[in-house]
Order: C-alpha cells, then sequence, then structure tokens
C-alpha cells in the first residue's frame, strides 16, 4: 500500500509479502521523503500476550544495547531510544489487550525532512508514527519504564 502526504510517501507492506515475511513481523512501513530519499523504517511486531510481549522487549531492549550501548527514556511515555542510532523501541497496545513491538530507525535527513512536512501540514513527520502508537503514545510492556 502507498500513502503521500506532502513531502512524504509511506510505503507499507504487510505480513507475508516481502519486507514484512518474518515470523514476528506484522507490517513494515519506509518512509520516504522527497528531497532526502528514505529516512525512516518502522517495524511493527505482530499481537504478543503480556509474556510474550515482555520476553520480546527485553530481547530488543538487550540488543538495542549490545548495538548502541544504554538507552534512555524515549520521546513518549515508556520508550526507549537510542539517539546516536536514531533508534526508538516502543509497545502498542491494540483494543484487545495484546501488545506490539515497534522499532523505528531514522536517517541522517529525517530532521530536514520533518520541518518541511511541519511546513506544508502543520504536524511534523513523526506525528504519523505517533498517530500508528495510538492515541496516548507507545505502552510499555511493563508498568514502569523498562
Amino acid at each position: 500500500m502507498v500513502d503521500r502526504e506532502a513531502n512524504l510517501t509511506g510505503l507499507f507492506y504487510f505480513h507475508d509479502r516481502p519486507l514484512a515475511s518474518g515470523t514476528d513481523t506484522a507490517q513494515v512501513i519506509l518512509v520516504v521523503c522527497r528531497d532526502q530519499g528514505l529516512q525512516q523504517v518502522v517495524w511493527v511486531g505482530r499481537p504478543l500476550g503480556d509474556v510474550a510481549a515482555a520476553s520480546a522487549w527485553e530481547a530488543m531492549r538487550r540488543e538495542g544495547v549490545r548495538r548502541h550501548g544504554e538507552p534512555r527514556i524515549g520521546p513518549a511515555e515508556n520508550a526507549l531510544e537510542w539517539p546516536e542510532a536514531r533508534t526508538t523501541l516502543a509497545m502498542r497496545t491494540k483494543d484487545d489487550g495484546t501488545r506490539m513491538l515497534v522499532m523505528t530507525v531514522s536517517g541522517p535527513g529525517f530532521a530536514a525532512c520533518s520541518q518541511v512536512h511541519r511546513a506544508s501540514t502543520g504536524h511534523p513527520a513523526e506525528a504519523h508514527v505517533t498517530d500508528l502508537l495510538g492515541e496516548n503514545g507507545p505502552q510499555a510492556a511493563y508498568d514502569t519504564p523498562p
């Protein structure tokens, strides 16, 4: 599926299609900026119960620490980010109570792309990921920040 708004084109790949065919993958979204090219990859995991979600969260957090060092609290409640790697890990809670891990990785031109998007639409490019995570932002697999 393709979605366009101002300078952004979102390419959506759903489970069972190339780029999103992994067993733990529900969706992959590529965000392409008109002037900067591919600037964001959003990975959405399959729905998981509480225990499986907590286990997957911890595994992804550990891998992030191995690759990029200790994270800081992210831009939304209970999210983690590795600023130098331009990577964020969050959890989305669905209406049925299952949880989906969401990881974003942004390119070096994403901030400039977002500024152009804000000038055209009144909102930054980051607002689209916030919408994906839900009205109240990401929901962690725990009651306190991981």
